[in-house]
């Protein structure tokens, strides 16, 4: 009685022994980030990263798009079930502490030979030649955690499944981004067919002009070649265009989950308002707002977990077992209780000596690893912080060449139509307008471009920050 009371303060002793922490966690690295961004126009702290996108777009079509993508792309879809897969992985772990426990039911016969010491015992004390044992038992294994090894397992786990789901974020954010640029890159390509189309019909009108002046002597058949040279600048634009559309419709529709044929329900890019001002908070909240950031943090937490579970794994380990149940060399009287009932205990302390330096290359592994993360972790924040600057100054200075394109633009306009008038008038010549066509179709076509730079640098603004996965 004595020994078994014994054993039981021993298990309970080690039960309560608060797990040792034997490796120190390496945090990541304060990457000492300024107060505001250089190019950013103002220090507000409430950045563009915390609006959702269906607040932050206002083209109701595209917001549709976005949804559908979210719905229905591969790649989301692939995400979410990478973290349902690190949710299991993550459950299983935290029942890491609980005991091991299987039922186990066996019947043997064994038939030693008659001139060995089983042999003679059976026919001696059974009578019998054959050796008869049936048992049904449960098994009970437990380790305890004394050096805080299955504790670092948890936390593993735990950092792999918030990396997961900040890998979800990361694509969710990239589809937002895709689907909004895919949508600008459309809208920028319909008006840049418009405007192709309406060039061509405006060089048509002088064509027939030229070629009515060439029949009445007034003009040479090299201005009718120039004219028709002109023209044909314009008309090769157009299935330019109309193919352009077709790729970009099908890159939306597989973004979108749908097969691609489908057209795209579309706004005017002129009707496509762009903010006069965004914020993008402060670079510090990039660490709490962009995925892949996030990602980069929880990989430094989890290399911190895998070398504390490598240094525990070079310490003793105890493990506790115990069984019991129904034993008996007879089938008849296997369920006969109290006589058939056993039960057993024992504890066993394991130290590794040599494993082939196993556990010391994995110790040492561990740690390179976790040091590079650090450093991933470090480049990661550095190429956020990168993109950030790059969208903002984008965004501005794509402003101001909006704002100059479109004084050019609307003078050439206007030249284009003094030229009409005066060559309608014999005051002006055929070059001066076949030159005037020629610079207002290239402006335009530059403006259009312009302008879809310009949404494309706030989509890339948003995506910078962290926004999209709200």
């Amino acid at each position: 009685m004595k020994t078994y009371i014994r054993l039981l303060l021993f298990i309970i002793l080690v039960a309560i022994l608060p797990a040792c922490h034997l490796s120190k966690d390496v945090p990541a690295p304060d990457m000492g980030l300024p107060s505001s961004f250089a190019n950013a126009l103002n220090a507000d702290t409430a950045g563009i990263a915390t609006i959702p996108y269906t607040s932050f777009f206002s083209d109701e079509r595209l917001k549709l798009l976005i949804d559908s993508a979210i719905a229905r792309n591969n790649n989301l879809q692939i995400a979410v079930k990478n973290l349902e897969a690190s949710r299991k992985v993550l459950n299983q772990a935290k029942l890491g502490n609980l005991p091991e426990v299987s039922l186990r039911v066996t019947a043997t016969t064994n038939r030693p030979s008659d001139n060995s010491i089983n042999g003679l015992s059976a026919n001696q004390f059974l009578g019998s030649s054959h050796i008869e044992d049936y048992l049904a038992s449960a098994d009970l294994s437990w380790e305890a955690d004394i050096w805080g090894k299955i504790r670092s397992q948890k936390a593993a786990a735990l950092a792999s499944y918030l990396q997961t789901e900040e890998a979800r974020k990361a694509v969710q954010t990239q589809i937002v981004s895709n689907v909004s640029q895919g949508y600008y890159n459309l809208l920028m390509l319909d008006k840049q067919l418009f405007i192709a189309r309406r060039n061509l019909v405006l060089n048509d009108s002088v064509l027939n002009i030229i070629k009515l002046q060439f029949q009445a002597g007034q003009v040479t058949q090299l201005a009718v070649q120039q004219a028709e040279a002109q023209r044909l600048v314009a008309a090769k634009l157009i299935p330019s265009f109309e193919r352009s559309i077709v790729i970009q419709e099908n890159a939306l529709s597989v973004l979108t989950g749908r097969l691609p044929g489908l057209p795209v329900l579309k706004s005017n890019l002129e009707k496509i308002a762009t903010p006069g001002e965004l914020s993008a908070g402060v670079p510090a909240s990039i660490v709490a707002h962009r995925p892949d950031v996030r990602q980069a943090e929880l990989d430094v937490r989890r290399n911190n977990a895998e070398v504390s579970f490598s240094i525990a794994s070079m310490y003793p380990s105890l493990r506790i077992s115990a069984q019991g149940g129904l034993n008996s060399f007879q089938a008849s009287n296997w369920f006969s209780i109290p006589a058939s009932l056993f039960g057993a205990a024992a504890g066993s302390l394991t130290q590794p000596v040599f494993q082939r330096r196993q556990l010391k290359t994995r110790y040492e592994l561990a740690r390179i690893e976790r040091d590079k993360s650090v450093i991933e972790f470090r480049e990661s924040v550095l190429q956020a912080v990168a993109e950030v600057e790059d969208a903002l100054v984008s965004f501005e200075k794509y402003k101001q060449e909006e704002l100059i394109a479109r004084q050019r633009t609307e003078t050439l306009q206007k030249a284009i139509s003094n030229a009409q008038m005066l060559f309608n008038t014999g005051m002006a010549n055929y070059l001066e307008i076949i030159t005037a066509q020629g610079n207002v179709l290239q402006s335009e076509l530059e403006l259009a471009e312009i302008k879809r730079k310009q949404l494309g640098a706030v989509v890339e603004l948003y995506r910078s920050v962290g926004g999209g996965w709200q």
